[in-house]
Order: structure tokens, then C-alpha cells, then sequence
């Protein structure tokens, strides 16, 4: 499978690692668009979260190490936003389901 984020888990890729759970791995996206832009994806292949919504234990633990990285990165008591984009019409470039988790500065509303 070519899939980025797989071979980032296997570490064949950089990235920089933020935390790493039993099934999880959070890394910093390298195109930041807050201070704080950390992706949480699963180390199993989901192509996107309605793939990954099939999986409730995995969609669990997921959103838990979400809000881990939040209180890590110090952005959990001043706010922050989950993002995940599902196709390539809502933005998704990497086909491997991942959460963002954005922070640091105001997120304005409606986003995009």
C-alpha cells in the first residue's frame, strides 16, 4: 500500500511524533495552520472516518488520544478544534482517516 501516513507509522517516513498510543500515533502536520497542528491517526488503514465509524473502539481511542494532545499542547482550557475531512471534496489529501487538532490562536466560525 502507498499510503503516507502507514509508512510514517512503519517509520520508513519522518515526521515529528508528539505521542504514541497502543493504536494511535499524533505527529505534527508539516503545513501548520494554527500553532498548534497536531494530526491523530489511527495505526490501522482507515480510508476515512466513515470507514473508521465502523470501528467504534478504534473512533474511541482515537478521539481520547485527541484530547491528550490538546492538554499536552496546552491548548485544552483556551479552546481548540477537532477536524475531519472525509473526501477530497472536504479537503482530504491523504487517504488514511486523521483527526487535527488545531489550538493556539482564535478559530474563527464558519470555518473554510
Amino acid at each position: 500500500m502507498d499510503c503516507l501516513f502507514c509508512k510514517i507509522i512503519a517509520g520508513e517516513v519522518p515526521a515529528e511524533v508528539v505521542r504514541e498510543g497502543e493504536r494511535t500515533l499524533a505527529f505534527r502536520d508539516i503545513n501548520p495552520q494554527a500553532p498548534v497542528h497536531v494530526l491523530v491517526v489511527p495505526k490501522d488503514h482507515h480510508e476515512n472516518f466513515a470507514a473508521l465509524s465502523a470501528d467504534p473502539e478504534a473512533l474511541a481511542e482515537l478521539a481520547a488520544e485527541a484530547g491528550r494532545v490538546a492538554e499536552d499542547e496546552g491548548v485544552a482550557g483556551t479552546g481548540y478544534r477537532v477536524i475531519f475531512n472525509t473526501g477530497a471534496g472536504a479537503g482530504q489529501t491523504v487517504f488514511h482517516v486523521h483527526a487535527h487538532v488545531l489550538g493556539g490562536r482564535g478559530l474563527n466560525w464558519p470555518p473554510g
